[in-house]
C-alpha cells in the first residue's frame, strides 16, 4: 500500500506541471492567434476608415471648387460654360446630382434649405435628406450668391478598387452610421452580440470620417470563434510538454541512479576498509595467542637446553633465534592491530539527525527494494539528534538494511515489509530496523555479533561485528531480537546531541 501511495504520489507530482504547462502552451497559442486577427482586423478597419475619409474630404473639395467658379467669381457666361458643375456626374459617378441656387433664389426642398442656413452659419458645408439606409444624401455648401447640393451614393463613392478585404468572403462587417443610421458596406458577420458565444472574441472598430460636414462613422466588427482557433497547434503542446517532462524525468532518473551507484560506492569503499580493518583486528587476536605460546614454549626450551653439556651450544643458538623471531613476528601483529584499531570515542562526531540519515540509506537502496518488491514504512516525525560520526553510522545503518532485505529475500512471506523509526530514549536516540521475515534462530541470536560468525553461505562474518564495533566507538550499542508477530528488529543506540537536549 505505501509503494503504491509513493507510485501515485510520484505520478501526480508530474501530472501537475504537465496539466500546468499544457495548459499555458494552449493559452499562449490561443492569445497568439487571438492577437493577430485583432492586429489583422484593426489594419484592414483603419484602411476602410482613411479610404473613406478620403472620399468625403474630396466632396467638401469639390464643393469648394464650385464655388470658386461660379459666374459671380468668374464673370457673366452663358449656355454650358454658365453650368459647369454638371460636368461633375460624368467626372465622380457617385455624384448622382448636382443643384444650384441661383441670385435671390429659394430651393425648392425644405430640407436643403434648412441645410444651406446651417451652412451659412458654420462655413462650411452642410447635410440634407440623409437616408443612410438606402445610401443616399446630400450636401449643401452655402456660397454667393449661388449654393450647391450634392447628391451622393454612399456605395458608389467607396473605392472599391483599394478596399483591403474581399467583400464577398471577409467576416469583418463594415457599416456607416449616422444618427441611428446604417449603411452595410460590407456584410460580413452579423454584429449582433447574440450570435457571438460566450467563448467568442469580439473584435470593434468604430472612428468619425474625417470630414466635420458629413459626420458618419465607419464601425466595423468581427466575431472570432473559438472553433477558429489553432486546435492542432494548441493540442500539439500537451504532447510537446509531456515529451520535455519525459525527457528531464529520464535525465533525473540517470543523475539518481549516478549519485546512488557513487554513494553506494563510497559505502562500499568504506565497508571493504572498515572490513580489513576488522579482519585484522580478528587475524591479530587470532595471532597472538599461539605467537605467544610459542615464546613461552621456546623460552622454556632454552632453560632446558642451557642445563646440557656443552656441546647442545649450537642449538641454544637456534632457539635463541627462534625467540628473537617470534618475539619479532608478535610485535609486527601488534604493530598492525594498532594500526587498525578504530579511532577513540567522540573522534570526528557531530550532530546528526537519525532520520535525516535513513532517508538517505533509503533513497540509496530504493531501486533494490523495487526489485525484490520490499515494502519499507519509515516513521520519523520528530527529529532526534545524536552524537555520531557521519561515514560511520552511514555505513551501520546501510548494513542494517542490507541485512534486512537479505532476510526478506529469503523469506516467502507474501507481503515483505520493513519498518524503520526513529525515538527518544532517555539520553539516547534510537534507531528500530524491523522487517516481517523467518526471524533470528535462538541458537544463533547469542553469537550475530561475533567476527567470523555467519548464518549466510560465503558470507564472511564481519557485517554484524563491525557495525557493533562502530556503535560502541560513538558511545552507543546495537542489539538485535526477534518480535513476537514475527521477523527481526535490530536497534541502534546512540547518546544525543546537545541540539536534542536543548530542545527538550
Amino acid at each position: 500500500m505505501q509503494d503504491t501511495r509513493t507510485r501515485l504520489k510520484n505520478r501526480l507530482s508530474w501530472l501537475v506541471p504537465w496539466l500546468g504547462a499544457s495548459l499555458l502552451g494552449m493559452v499562449w497559442t490561443a492569445n497568439q492567434t487571438i492577437d493577430r486577427q485583432r492586429a489583422l482586423f484593426e489594419t484592414d478597419a483603419r484602411i476602410v476608415h482613411r479610404l473613406l475619409s478620403q472620399q468625403v474630404v474630396q466632396h467638401d473639395a469639390i464643393l469648394a471648387t464650385l464655388a470658386l467658379l461660379q459666374p459671380g467669381h468668374t464673370g457673366a457666361q452663358t449656355g454650358e460654360e454658365a453650368t459647369p458643375e454638371q460636368r461633375l456626374t460624368a467626372l465622380y459617378p457617385h455624384i448622382l446630382n448636382v443643384q444650384r441656387r441661383d441670385r435671390d433664389g429659394m430651393w425648392s426642398d425644405v430640407a436643403v434649405q434648412q441645410a444651406e442656413s446651417v451652412s451659412k452659419q458654420q462655413k462650411r458645408a452642410a447635410l440634407a435628406n440623409v437616408d443612410v439606409q438606402k445610401g443616399r444624401f446630400q450636401l449643401v455648401l452655402a456660397a454667393q450668391p449661388m449654393a450647391y447640393a450634392l447628391t451622393i451614393d454612399v456605395r458608389g463613392m467607396v473605392p472599391w478598387a483599394d478596399w483591403p478585404m474581399q467583400t464577398d468572403s471577409s467576416p469583418v462587417r463594415v457599416v456607416l452610421a449616422h444618427d441611428g443610421q446604417s449603411f452595410i458596406l460590407q456584410k460580413g458577420e452579423s454584429d449582433t452580440s447574440s450570435t457571438a458565444g460566450l467563448l467568442d472574441w469580439r473584435f470593434v472598430f468604430s472612428k468619425h470620417l474625417a470630414a466635420a460636414s458629413q459626420p458618419f462613422d465607419v464601425i466595423a466588427t468581427q466575431t472570432f470563434k473559438w472553433q477558429q482557433l489553432p486546435w492542432v497547434m494548441m493540442l500539439l503542446w500537451p504532447l510537446l510538454v509531456a515529451a520535455v517532462l519525459y525527457v528531464v524525468s529520464f535525465l533525473m532518473r540517470q543523475r539518481d541512479a549516478r549519485r546512488r551507484a557513487e554513494e553506494l560506492l563510497r559505502l562500499g569503499q568504506v565497508a571493504r576498509l572498515n572490513t580489513l580493518g576488522e579482519l585484522a583486528a580478528g587475524m591479530a587476536h587470532e595471532l597472538n595467542q599461539p605467537l605467544t605460546a610459542m615464546l613461552a614454549n621456546t623460552q622454556a626450551a632454552q632453560r632446558m637446553l642451557a642445563d646440557t653439556p656443552p656441546e647442545l651450544d649450537n642449538a641454544q643458538h637456534a632457539m635463541t633465534q627462534a625467540v628473537a623471531q617470534a618475539r619479532r613476528a608478535s610485535e609486527v601483529v601488534g604493530r598492525l592491530r594498532r594500526a587498525v584499531e578504530q579511532p577513540e570515542s567522540g573522534q570526528g562526531t557531530q550532530a546528526l539527525d537519525l532520520g535525516e540519515v535513513l532517508r538517505r540509506a533509503v533513497y540509496l537502496l530504493e531501486p533494490d527494494a523495487k526489485r525484490l518488491g520490499i515494502v519499507i514504512s519509515l516513521q520519523s516525525a520528530e527529529p532526534v539528534w545524536v552524537l555520531a560520526d557521519s561515514v560511520a553510522l552511514d555505513q551501520i545503518v546501510h548494513n542494517l538494511l542490507m541485512n534486512a532485505f537479505q532476510a526478506l529475500e529469503r523469506s516467502h512471506t507474501q507481503t515483505k515489509r520493513l519498518q524503520i523509526s526513529t525515538l527518544q530514549n532517555g539520553q539516547f536516540g534510537e534507531l528500530r530496523v524491523a522487517d516481517n521475515g523467518v526471524g533470528i534462530p535462538d541458537e544463533v541470536l547469542p553469537r550475530l555479533f561475533e567476527p567470523f560468525f555467519s548464518t549466510r553461505e560465503g558470507g564472511l562474518g564481519l557485517g554484524l561485528s563491525l557495525c557493533e564495533t562502530l556503535a560502541q566507538g560513538m558511545g552507543g550499542a546495537i542489539r538485535a531480537e526477534n518480535q513476537t508477530t514475527g521477523g527481526a528488529v535490530f536497534t541502534l543506540r546512540l547518546p544525543l546531541s546537545n541540539l536534542q537536549t536543548q530542545a527538550v
